[in-house]
């Protein structure tokens, strides 16, 4: 009786898409040239998931290519709270492996979208016309646009409608300049992200190297580094609850 109650309710009240997130992964995993494994930042994906799950969202798991999504073996870190979550948690560990293709995704239909970051994001974010698309799509419908550390690659390049670029005039916390040549990247990653969304028009809003810092403005959200992600759910949340 209780199922039947549930099937019911979804029946009556589907889900809309003041519900849906869709959160976008990186494909790529090798790093540069180097010989190393990159991918996406786990808690960039598990941190700010579970504070909207737990709030009630839907979400679901695209990226560029569709299929696999590689963790960055440097980020897996099992004393984290969210993490071992994340291992515990059929539906997303399955997720992770089957995303969806970001092109056959009704993108229409999110009020969200969020970019994890990683290294791999550096090479198949800016670069996908896929990835733009849905930036613009979301964003000029009212919804909510958020990356934290390297996932605001995916802001690259990216034009609105009245031909301005999405990040001119607003705020934007992203991995710094200074963090990618204290991880020693700055010449294996193919450019400087901070330096390239500055000269798009984006407003330089950062904290300290590994400290947490987030902002939101005009239904932008981005976030400085790791550390950041847990704030920048925090912050989707918050615009989210405003719609």
């Amino acid at each position: 009786m209780k199922t039947l109650s549930i099937i019911l309710f979804i029946l009556i009240f589907p889900i809309s898409a003041a519900d849906k997130v869709l959160y976008v992964l990186t494909n790529h995993s090798q790093l540069g040239t180097n010989g190393q494994r990159t991918g996406f930042f786990l808690s960039e994906l598990t941190h700010p998931y579970y504070v909207l799950k737990d709030a009630g969202f839907d979400i679901e798991l695209a990226s560029p290519k569709g299929g696999p999504a590689p963790i960055d073996p440097k980020s897996i870190d099992l004393k984290d709270k969210s993490n071992q979550r994340f291992f515990k948690d059929l539906k997303l560990l399955k997720g992770v492996q089957t995303t969806q293709k970001l092109s056959e995704v009704d993108i229409k239909s999110y009020s969200a979208i969020i970019f994890a970051g990683g290294h791999g994001t550096m090479w198949d974010f800016s670069t996908s016309k896929d990835v733009k698309r849905a930036v613009k799509i979301v964003y000029e419908n009212g919804g909510v646009v958020a990356a934290v550390c390297h996932g605001p690659a995916a802001l690259v390049d990216v034009k609105l409608t009245n031909g301005n670029f999405l990040v001119k005039g607003k705020k934007i916390a992203v991995f710094t300049d200074k963090e990618e040549r204290l991880v020693k990247l700055d010449d294996t990653v193919p450019y400087l992200l901070e330096s390239k969304l500055l000269s798009q028009g984006g407003i330089k809003a950062s904290g300290n190297p590994w400290e947490e810092y987030a902002v939101a403005d005009q239904r932008l959200v981005t976030g400085q580094n790791p550390q950041s992600a847990h704030k920048l759910g925090q912050l989707v949340l918050r615009e989210l609850k405003k719609k």
